[in-house]
């Protein structure tokens, strides 16, 4: 005789919404439930203190599974992230050993701050690295990136991996407007045709930026470092395909560097809503491949939030930041040491960097669940809420002449400075909470022990 199996609480009756709504009143004996339990996020849209099934019935971020369209859930079919460090280059041997050593002690993905670009020097610095199974990343002035996409390439394909090799170079021409308002001097889409020519043979190389890390460390609220980012990668599409590459050509190139602050289920939310948006802003130039939609995003933990003061704190805001990254389905992550605010970091706190990673991995095991918010009512619905938000004032941008204009005009700096400015008041007056400074702070530290 079969065994009847029971289902969990099925001898429970159902409870609807408006009867833990009215059990709920009654225990706030008066207090308004909106007053009192509802949240007003700075990304505009309220939060409720509890979600059920029906609330994401109708949503269509339930729809598909991990490394399907829109990808929402994810590019990829696993959670295998990788764990990059950033290295200065300005001696490319001791660059290189460096490398090596880290490499040796689990980082997967490096990132390489350039002064000089030409063949030598990428030679030096890249001796003995397996460019095959190592993520490479490159961060140069603009005005040198063309050199340094010439010897990148020429060395990869020197060295037969122009098919397995997978790395980046920043090339982010709008940095120079963004932080002092001055607008990059060259052609840009010139510029950018020309890299991807150079490197058609190599079809992992990432080129084009969209630094969105720098809006987040600067103070933006998370929906506008996803609306900017969001337009600053179309702006590439538009600047590419006008110069009569294809939308594929363009978009496989672009890589976007995103912030992490330490809203910690709004930033699960927010990657889960970029890579769905992005994927529909792609759709919109039809590509040939489905592949062209997937969006490739580096995260990297804030710095807005770091202090100087109880700097050991940052150990913490920096672990769920990655935390949060990690479980979105980001493909990398840099942890920013927590000295980072007062000096340049020693190896103490890069290895502490290095092992909030591995601790992630191989203590708590995140990178064998693809997607685990997928389904949860709370982060489906911060996923929508965060997308329609990013949305609109990516529609606003677009509206007013794109990213580029948007730029040069001063506006994204001038909205990203007010919300800045308005986060540091909140800061002060305690509306916005930053453990060890405005909650718990240690009264007893004084600035000198941090020269």
């Amino acid at each position: 005789m079969a065994e009847k199996k029971e289902k969990l609480f099925d001898q429970f009756p159902p409870v609807t919404t408006a009867e833990w709504r009215e059990k709920v009143e009654a225990d706030l004996k008066g207090a308004p439930f909106d007053k009192k339990l509802v949240w007003r996020t700075n990304e505009g849209f309220n939060v409720q203190p509890m979600y059920r099934a029906e609330d994401i019935e109708n949503l269509s971020t339930t729809d598909s599974l991990p490394g399907e369209y829109p990808f929402v859930r994810g590019t990829r079919t696993d959670n295998d992230w990788l764990a990059r460090q950033e290295i200065d280059a300005a001696d490319p041997v001791a660059a290189n050993a460096k490398a090596l050593d880290v490499l040796g002690k689990g980082i997967t993905s490096l990132g390489f701050r350039m002064k000089e670009c030409d063949a030598a020097t990428v030679a030096s610095l890249l001796k003995d690295i397996d460019i095959a199974k190592v993520e490479i990343n490159f961060t140069a002035c603009p005005r040198h990136c063309e050199e340094l996409c010439a010897s990148i390439v020429k060395y990869v394909k020197d060295h037969g991996a122009a098919d397995t090799f997978r790395g980046s170079i920043d090339f982010n021409p709008f940095k120079k407007a963004l932080k002092h308002g001055k607008p990059f001097p060259g052609d840009i889409a010139q510029m950018a045709a020309d890299m991807i020519l150079v490197a058609s043979d190599v079809k992992g190389l990432r080129l084009l930026g969209a630094d969105s890390v720098m809006l987040s460390d600067a103070g933006a609220y998370i929906y506008q470092e996803l609306g900017y980012a969001l337009a600053w990668g179309a702006e590439w599409l538009t600047l590419l395909t006008d110069r009569g590459l294809s939308v594929d050509e363009a978009a496989s190139r672009v890589k976007f560097n995103m912030g992490i602050s330490s809203n910690y289920f709004m930033e699960i939310a927010k990657f889960r809503a970029a890579r769905m948006l992005w994927a529909q802003i792609v759709e919109l130039y039809k590509p040939a491949s489905a592949d062209a939609c997937k969006m490739a995003v580096h995260a990297v933990t804030s710095r807005f939030n770091q202090t100087v003061y109880d700097a050991h704190v940052n150990l913490l805001r920096s672990q769920t930041e990655c935390m949060s990254a990690a479980l979105a389905g980001v493909d990398s992550i840099t942890v920013t040491p927590f000295d980072a605010p007062y000096r340049t970091p020693d190896d103490f706190s890069e290895r502490i960097a290095r092992n909030q990673q591995f601790l992630l991995k191989e203590e708590s095991h995140l990178d064998k669940v693809v997607d685990p918010a997928g389904g949860s009512y709370y982060v489906e619905t911060l996923t929508v809420a965060i997308a329609k938000e990013a949305w609109k004032l990516f529609l606003e941008v677009e509206d007013k002449g794109g990213f580029l204009a948007a730029v040069n005009d001063g506006e994204v700096q001038r909205a990203v400075r007010a919300t800045s400015d308005k986060r540091h008041t909140d800061v002060a007056r305690r509306k916005e909470i930053l453990l060890g400074t405005n909650q718990y702070p240690n009264i007893n530290e004084t600035a000198a022990a941090k020269i």
